[in-house]
């Protein structure tokens, strides 16, 4: 392995790191991150962690505030509410997409990860393990889809929804109610049926901002 290969796999497994530690709260929204402070903590070099940084910037997960560094995104409910309201829209269509195009085993690979899903019903909650499952049906959903500029907007989006969205995978009625819409799209999209696949995605972002409306006035 080069130096540099080795280099970009510390950079990636850091960035992951503080993805995790962001979405499971150790890195709160307005969390400042100091490329020192988190070097010291990761006890590794400071230039992964500048890196790692700025790509978090570049996904939507922090921001850079003048005169303090950057910070993890910090949004408002409205603000959420509003990054799903464009997710209900995009989503949507990145499924419908997905139908006309999705091959035999990008069919296969959707559903065998929502049976994946499923399985894990049956095993202790786990929000951070349950969060990246989602995030990769997601993904695969609008990779499938082949529209790249809309891939794009939509994992920055899904990004910052996630903030605010993680602790939902606490409760286990949302992690099964989230897996039955999930077989929806995949199915949809198994079925070719694009109209289909598009207001089955479109309702489960919807239901996500209800649910998330409902969890929130709980906790």
């Amino acid at each position: 392995m080069t130096t540099a290969e080795s280099g970009s796999l510390l950079a990636e497994s850091v960035y992951r790191t503080l993805v995790d530690q962001i979405f499971e709260g150790a890195l709160p929204p307005g969390a400042p991150l100091s490329v020192p402070a988190l070097a010291a903590r990761l006890d590794v070099s400071r230039s992964p962690v500048r890196e790692s940084v700025q790509r978090l910037i570049h996904e939507g997960l922090a921001v850079h505030v003048p005169h303090a560094g950057a910070r993890v995104l910090q949004l408002d409910e409205d603000a959420v509410r509003d990054v799903l309201a464009v997710r209900e829209a995009l989503d949507g269509l990145a499924a419908q997409e997905a139908a006309r195009r999705a091959s035999a085993d990008d069919v296969a690979g959707l559903l065998e990860l929502v049976e994946r899903q499923a399985d894990l019903l049956e095993e202790p909650t786990d929000p951070l393990r349950d969060a990246r499952l989602d995030v990769e049906l997601h993904t695969r959903v609008r990779e499938v889809s082949g529209n790249r500029p809309l891939a794009d907007a939509l994992r920055r989006l899904d990004a910052q929804a996630h903030l605010y969205t993680s602790g939902m995978w606490a409760e286990e009625s949302n992690r099964r109610i989230a897996v039955v819409e999930h077989r929806r799209i995949a199915d949809a999209v198994a079925a070719g049926d694009a109209d289909g696949a598009r207001r089955a995605a479109s309702a489960h972002v919807a239901a996500i901002s209800v649910r998330m409306r409902r969890w929130r006035m709980s906790h």
